[in-house]
């Protein structure tokens, strides 16, 4: 079944009760997961870092991407609210970490069940090392990157999994945990890497869904889909792909102020998407091509069956002249056809009877 994330990311713009808003939606949309982010603005970037061509677009504003964090920035205090809250709804709370604090803090004291690491993050091997030696599920967005860069991260990951607390890390132990059969298990056992294109909203032209396959072909592991498109067609059609997670973003109104809104769905549209990728799941089926209960029912009316074209006396040949295929298919299948031809009739038949032979 597919887990669907309600990425509440920075949406609740710095306030904590309209934090608490939207995990009652997600929970009401039917999310599995209700998903935040923790971060320490001062420790994640620093006075000169600029805000992404986006950011700018959706809060219309020119501030600093320092200031604009500073604004949406949640105390450690807010996530103990959040996550008890989580609890009382029974909806699974999960936060995106940004910094180590953030990390130790989640890990250690919300008790998270899996971590995500962050498109922006894949190539901070320090942190995404730090990720792996928790030992934690690892869901891993992939936006923004090659297929190098992730091997390299899952490298990284394998060794974090894998390697003995005395084991220095570096570029050849990395190379060595994830070529080995050990490695590869733990990949394949506790990564999901999500797809994504990094941009709010995304363009449909460059979603790409084609690569969740590639992700699964490349690296053998669970794959998933995180999605900025604009409504709910693109992260269904992900389910039909195969994704395992889909990751979307949701919001009280679209037209909030602040960085992300214009790319998130509001509760309506959440619900929809989460009703078509149950549906989806439904469709799927088991993959054997066989027919089920409700068309068997139809064979008689829709098939077809060998039918006297004209008068055939006993001991008269059957040819392409005086047989044909008819409606119903309760007589015998015009499978058989040629090998009727071959025989002569063992009765007599009147234009329009089954030929039973």
């Amino acid at each position: 079944m597919t887990i669907i994330i309600a990425e509440v990311g920075v949406n609740h713009n710095g306030d904590v009760n309209l934090a608490i808003e939207l995990i009652d939606a997600a929970k009401k949309c039917g999310a599995d997961i209700v998903k935040f982010q923790t971060f320490n603005s001062s420790d994640l970037v620093n006075q000169s870092a600029k805000k992404a061509d986006y950011q700018v677009k959706n809060t219309k504003s020119k501030e600093s991407q320092l200031n604009m964090l500073q604004s949406l920035e949640l105390s450690f205090d807010k996530f103990f609210t959040l996550s008890e809250y989580c609890k009382k709804l029974n909806i699974e709370f999960l936060s995106t970490a940004f910094d180590f604090d953030s990390l130790d803090f989640i890990v250690n004291k919300l008790n998270v069940n899996r971590l995500k690491i962050p498109s922006g993050e894949l190539t901070n091997l320090p942190f995404v090392l730090k990720h792996a030696q928790t030992g934690l599920d690892l869901i891993v967005s992939t936006g923004m990157a090659n297929l190098a860069e992730i091997e390299v991260a899952l490298s990284v990951i394998a060794y974090g999994y894998t390697a003995h607390k005395n084991s220095i890390p570096c570029r050849n132990e990395f190379d060595r945990a994830y070529s080995s059969v050990e490695g590869q298990a733990a990949l394949r056992e506790k990564v999901t890497l999500l797809h994504c294109t990094t941009e709010y909203p995304a363009p449909v032209h460059e979603i790409n869904l084609n690569a969740i396959n590639t992700l699964r072909q490349s690296f053998k592991t669970a794959v998933g889909y995180s999605d900025h498109s604009k409504g709910v067609t693109i992260p269904t059609a992900a389910v039909a792909l195969g994704a395992k997670i889909i990751e979307k973003h949701l919001t009280l109104d679209v037209n909030m102020d602040g960085p992300d809104h214009k790319a998130s769905l509001e509760p309506c549209e959440f619900t929809n998407m989460v009703e078509g990728i149950r549906e989806i799941e439904r469709a799927m089926g088991n993959g054997i091509k066989q027919p089920f209960p409700s068309e068997i029912k139809n064979k008689i009316a829709a098939r077809k069956s060998l039918i006297a074209k004209l008068p055939i006396k006993v001991g008269e040949s059957f040819s392409q002249e005086n047989i044909t295929t008819m409606r119903p298919g309760s007589g015998m299948s015009p499978a058989f056809y040629w090998d009727v031809l071959k025989k002569k009739s063992s009765k007599s038949y009147q234009p329009g009877d089954l030929i039973d032979e």
